[in-house]
C-alpha cells in the first residue's frame, strides 16, 4: 500500500489484493481476539477480578450499531453472522431492527444453522427498536445484506436521521449487498442525497435482473445511485468487490462481507490518521 498516493476510491477485486487486504485489516481485528483470551486467562486466575477486567474491555471498545431489516425478504444468514462475528470482536455491538421486530434470515443451510440456532439464544439477539435508537452514541454502523432493505430500510425516516448524522461527522458506516439499498433512504432537506458524489458498489442490474422478482423490486441501487449523482461500479456476479470512499464502506454481495466489514474496522482504528484525507486504497 501507498499511504502517500490517496485515490478517488478503492475497488478490491482480486483475489490477490483480497488476501493482502485480510491480512492488513487482521492486524486490527487480531488485538480485541487477544486482549479477550487475556482476559480470560485472567479471569481463571483471578476470578475476583474478571468482572473489572470484562468492564474496562467494554469501555475500551468503539460502539457499532448494525441495523437489520424486519421485512419478510429477511436478512442474508452467512452475511450476518460474518458480519456480527467479525464486528462484535472489534465492537460493542448493538442490533436494532424497524419496531424491534426479530430478524427472518434467509440462506440458512448446514454450515449456518448452528451458529443462528445458538444467536437466537443468547440476550444480545433481541433487536433495539431503529425508532427510538440515538446514532450520537455510536462510533460505527454497519448493515449487513438484507434483501428486505428494499422494502423497509430504504424507505425509514429513522435510518435516514441516523446517516444525516453519520455522514455529517464523517462516521464509518459499512453497507453489504442488498443492505447497500438502506442508503436510500438518506436525503437532505433539498431532496439531494447525502451520498451524491460518492463512489459505492452493490448489487448490480446484471445480477438483479436474474431474480425471478426483478420486475417487482422496490428499489435498484444502480440506478438510484447513478440517478443521485453518485459513481456506481460493479464487478462480475458473485465476485469479491469492495469499495471505500472516504467514510462509506460498500461490499456488492454476500461474498463481498469479511472484505468491507474489516475496512469498517479499519477505518475505526485509524480515523484519526487517515480522516485528514479524502479517500485511501487497500490494493497496490
Amino acid at each position: 500500500m501507498d499511504s502517500n498516493n490517496p485515490v478517488s476510491a478503492v475497488d478490491v477485486d482480486s483475489e490477490a489484493a483480497f488476501l493482502r487486504q485480510r491480512r492488513w485489516a487482521g492486524l486490527f481485528l487480531h488485538r480485541p481476539r487477544a486482549h479477550a483470551q487475556c482476559l480470560r486467562a485472567r479471569q481463571a486466575a483471578s476470578p475476583s477480578c474478571s468482572s473489572a477486567a470484562i468492564m474496562s474491555e467494554r469501555l475500551a471498545k468503539p460502539t457499532c450499531l448494525l441495523v437489520a431489516s424486519a421485512a419478510s425478504a429477511g436478512v442474508s444468514a452467512d452475511s450476518f453472522n460474518q458480519s456480527f462475528t467479525l464486528a462484535s470482536a472489534a465492537f460493542n455491538l448493538q442490533v436494532a431492527t424497524p419496531g424491534g421486530k426479530s430478524i427472518d434470515f434467509t440462506g440458512v443451510n448446514e454450515a449456518n444453522m448452528r451458529w443462528i440456532q445458538d444467536f437466537r439464544m443468547k440476550p444480545y439477539a433481541n433487536p433495539a427498536k431503529l425508532e427510538s435508537t440515538d446514532g450520537a452514541r455510536y462510533h460505527a454502523l454497519l448493515i449487513p445484506d438484507c434483501p428486505g432493505a428494499m422494502t423497509d430500510l430504504a424507505n425509514s425516516g429513522y435510518l435516514a436521521r441516523i446517516l444525516q448524522h453519520f455522514s455529517s461527522e464523517n462516521k464509518p458506516i459499512c453497507a453489504v449487498g442488498h443492505g447497500v439499498a438502506a442508503l436510500c433512504c438518506a436525503t437532505n432537506e433539498d431532496k439531494s442525497w447525502v451520498f451524491q458524489e460518492y463512489s459505492l458498489t452493490g448489487p448490480s442490474v446484471y445480477e438483479l435482473i436474474r431474480r425471478p422478482n426483478f420486475a417487482g423490486l422496490p428499489i435498484i441501487v444502480e440506478d438510484f445511485a447513478k440517478d443521485s449523482g453518485a459513481t456506481f461500479s460493479a464487478s462480475k456476479p458473485e465476485a469479491i468487490h469492495v469499495v471505500v470512499d472516504r467514510h462509506l464502506v460498500t461490499g456488492q454481495n454476500d461474498n463481498s462481507t469479511i472484505a468491507a466489514v474489516q475496512n469498517l474496522v479499519f477505518l475505526c482504528n485509524g480515523r484519526n490518521m487517515w480522516f485528514s484525507r479524502s479517500c485511501w486504497t487497500a490494493s497496490s
